[in-house]
């Protein structure tokens, strides 16, 4: 009995013979994987160049080599100190093998960094030297640029952003000899975790077809339209750009001015109606407001020529007229998000240079005005990388929504890149289902007439706020912008931040409430009151001149800031009348969330 005992507490031997049919399996799979990325070259669907931003790195690390290239003592001393460093990691690491017990590491990690949260980073001699390595080699980088006296404040900006990227993606933690977690994994399974990550890696590289298309959630349960952007309503119009989407009401009642929110086209709708639980149009709809969205289309090359104004037009312009018709009012609430608030901005300019009066407010969720404080998105912003992006669209006319995406998660690419790497293809860990980031990776394609538009006139020559941007021959001037606007940033925003949002509430003509949400551009605006999360501070200062001076004088509320703005909204006509029903005035033509928001890029 003890015998049989003293076996089942032996631990299970290691089956060599399982551990290599699983590798070969894996390299089987990652054979298809190959085969995924060559077969769209091969029938020409997909030509190979070398990438732009590729020329915008090496002209970037030019700069930096030169400044230290340029003075022999400068660079002696960079060496002197690098060496010096790693002599010193060398000598801990010694100590440590001779048995000395508290030696002081060469580097550490932050707390809130999560790639060496594994003890076994500092636990174990070898990884505990990697990490280390890795870190100081990191900080070195980041020196090299910090110190670079001579550059220009662009060129440096670039520099710290592209020695982020290409340290980000040297971590040791993603790699299966370097990152303890991945290989107690792959002896723990016989490499089946293996053979599961090379399996979804051909998986998304032929979603992506030949590109690789990194999954970020389970898409089970997740469809639009069934499981999110669920909330009942009506397609009540389309043009080209655009379908007007009107809800149903859920009140007897309903407040006399409706409500038009203007989504961003870089993402779709939906954010703002995700499960009914998250749901902001849900919410809107039950506290009694006739609601209106636009969805706009998934572009092809055949609308590549429609504007920054044929958006406006043929956007919220039309979808005002058509508002005006189906409830007889003749003003409109509006609310815009992110690149939808800079379109509704500059609508609310046109209006006015054009003194018509069809706005009664103007509600902007983490939305930029001016850009002088446009945050790590400018890396991407000068004359020759513009001019590059506009040469690749010319042949497609579009920008494709991957290339947005991307861009959007290098900004956090360990959280939105490299973590899936390490999860999805090294453990063999499938995402799980997770409505934001699902939605996150629908990416939408970009006319290049519009997307050209907007980055040239907003982020490169930050003509909005300056009062010499041009619509249809119109010079726009946002002083002439009277209604009530209600400014909402996101403290964490690293798209829209804070700093800039602020600096551009100075420029509306009338009274605008400045509130700031906890968390960041998407989960600060996406808060519903019943999860009770985060908080929002609210400071009728909009002259402060920074975050910091404000925060100062702000008053900080607890939860979400949903209601706050409902009764900011009541405050400019709180009359209320009967609930209009969908489909009275003009005929329905499908049920929300209507086909546009369907197509996928």
């Amino acid at each position: 009995m003890n015998d049989v005992g003293t076996q089942d507490k032996t631990e299970p031997k290691f089956d060599a013979q399982a551990f290599a049919m699983n590798i070969a399996r894996a390299m089987e799979s990652s054979g298809q994987a190959l085969a995924a990325y060559l077969k769209p070259r091969e029938t020409g669907e997909v030509k190979d160049k070398p990438p732009s931003e590729l020329t915008e790195v090496i002209k970037t690390f030019s700069s930096v080599a030169e400044y230290w290239m340029a003075d022999k003592d400068r660079a002696s001393d960079l060496q002197h100190k690098m060496g010096k460093a790693y002599l010193d990691l060398w000598g801990s690491a010694a100590r440590r093998m001779a048995g000395e017990a508290e030696v002081k590491p060469a580097a550490e990690p932050s707390p809130r960094d999560k790639r060496f949260q594994d003890p076994e980073w500092k636990s174990n001699q070898f990884f505990d030297f990697v990490m280390q390595l890795y870190l100081l080699t990191t900080q070195w980088a980041h020196d090299l640029v910090r110190d670079a006296e001579g550059l220009d404040p662009h060129t440096r900006k670039k520099a710290e952003f592209y020695v982020q990227q290409i340290t980000n993606a040297l971590s040791p933690s993603n790699f299966v000899l370097t990152n303890p977690e991945v290989l107690r994994e792959t002896l723990a399974s016989k490499g089946d975790n293996l053979v599961r990550g090379m399996k979804m890696l051909a998986e998304d590289i032929e979603t992506g077809r030949g590109t690789l298309r990194i999954r970020q959630s389970d898409p089970a349960n997740l469809e639009v339209g069934v499981n999110m952007a669920t909330t009942p309503g009506k397609v009540i119009y389309q043009n080209d750009l655009m379908q007007l989407i009107q809800y149903s009401p859920s009140t007897e009642t309903v407040l006399r001015t409706p409500l038009l929110i203007v989504p961003p086209w870089i993402n779709k709708f939906y954010i703002l109606d995700l499960r009914p639980e998250k749901s902001y149009i849900k919410w809107c709809v039950d506290q009694g407001i006739t609601v209106f969205v636009i969805s706009w289309v998934n572009p092809d090359k055949e609308l590549g020529k429609k504007t920054w104004a044929d958006y406006m037009k043929e956007g919220p312009l039309a979808a005002i007229d058509v508002i005006e018709k189906v409830t007889g009012e003749m003003k409109v609430h509006t609310a815009g998000y992110c690149v939808g608030g800079t379109m509704l901005a500059s609508t609310l300019a046109y209006l006015a240079a054009n003194r018509q009066q069809r706005i009664a407010s103007a509600t902007f969720f983490a939305a930029q005005v001016d850009f002088t404080h446009a945050g790590d998105l400018l890396v991407f912003v000068d004359e020759d990388q513009i001019s590059a992006l506009e040469r690749d669209m010319e042949e497609s006319g579009v920008l494709e929504g991957s290339r947005m995406a991307m861009a959007f998660n290098m900004l956090r690419s360990n959280d939105l890149i490299w973590s899936y790497v390490v999860n999805n293809y090294l453990k063999g860990q499938p995402p799980s289902a997770f409505d934001l980031l699902h939605w996150n990776s629908d990416a939408t394609r970009m006319p290049a007439a519009n997307h050209s538009y907007y980055l040239r006139n907003c982020y490169l020559d930050n003509r909005l706020s300056t009062g010499s941007m041009v619509l249809e021959d119109t010079l726009l001037d946002l002083s002439k912008v009277k209604v009530p606007v209600y400014n909402l940033a996101t403290r964490e925003d690293h798209i829209a931040p804070a700093e800039s949002v602020l600096y551009g509430s100075q420029f509306f003509g009338g009274p605008v409430k400045y509130v700031l949400s906890g968390s960041g551009h998407i989960a600060g605006v996406v808060n519903p009151p019943a999860g009770g999360k985060y908080q929002y501070w609210t400071n009728d200062n909009i002259k402060a001149a920074s975050v910091a001076e404000w925060m100062k004088g702000a008053v900080e509320h607890k939860g979400s800031w949903w209601p706050d703005w409902l009764q900011w909204l009541e405050s400019i006509d709180a009359e209320r009348v009967p609930a209009r029903p969908v489909g009275n005035v003009l005929p329905p033509i499908e049920d929300a969330p209507g086909s546009y928001v369907r197509v996928r890029a």
